[in-house]
């Protein structure tokens, strides 16, 4: 097996026991499908919930919402929760579960690119963050309790990224101030695959 198909199996054991404990089931883990393949097999089954339905979490053909898939395509598609990537000759395709804003006003939607990568991101909030929750740090340098993880990638959109999470229990929730969450091992993947200029859709 490669070591791309599976978890760090601490990491995975740690993040099962964290949502078993919190009464959900662990987010299915990232697909590695070959995009020739005419099955399209689903994700393993999990719960669903009104916080925490990844039901539909499974391969879907995005594609043709892209013109091209020049320097590769980001979908997040926020009604289950998954973020899909295509690599630009189609020879990639991942799927990853992730978290996704808490409410419709902090949630955006529309066609974007990433414009910067940072792995060890620092963090601060926003001015609307800060006024909502006077009380959050200025700033959070890098490590275990920046809020972005290990990798980030910036959007064309002001304060808006994709990126890691060290607190594993907001996978598959609605559970972000407007960014995509992903797992912090699945961030470093789609970190190394993705380019600055990759084309970025959440829907």
């Amino acid at each position: 097996m490669s070591k791309h198909t599976h978890l760090n199996r601490r990491a995975f054991l740690g993040s099962a026991a964290a949502l078993g404990a919190a009464g959900l089931a662990a987010p299915a883990l990232a697909q590695f499908v070959d995009p020739a393949a005419q099955a399209m097999p689903a994700a393993a089954p999990v719960n669903s919930g009104p916080q925490h339905n990844i039901s539909s979490f499974r391969m879907q053909d995005w594609r043709p919402h892209f013109e091209n898939l020049t320097n590769g395509a980001i979908l997040c598609d926020l009604t289950s929760r998954a973020v899909h990537y295509w690599s630009e000759d189609q020879s990639v395709y991942r799927l990853y579960p992730s978290s996704i804003p808490v409410s419709e006003d902090l949630t955006r939607k529309g066609r974007t690119e990433i414009i910067r990568k940072v792995e060890g991101p620092s963090w601060a909030p926003t001015p609307e963050m800060k006024q909502r929750n006077p009380e959050w740090p200025d700033f959070v340098p890098p490590g275990p309790d920046n809020p972005l993880g290990t990798h980030a990638l910036w959007l064309s959109w002001q304060y808006y990224r994709i990126h890691g999470t060290h607190d594993t229990r907001k996978i598959g929730r609605m559970s972000s101030n407007g960014c995509i969450g992903l797992y912090n091992e699945h961030i470093a993947e789609l970190f190394g695959l993705a380019k600055i200029g990759t084309q970025v859709l959440l829907i």
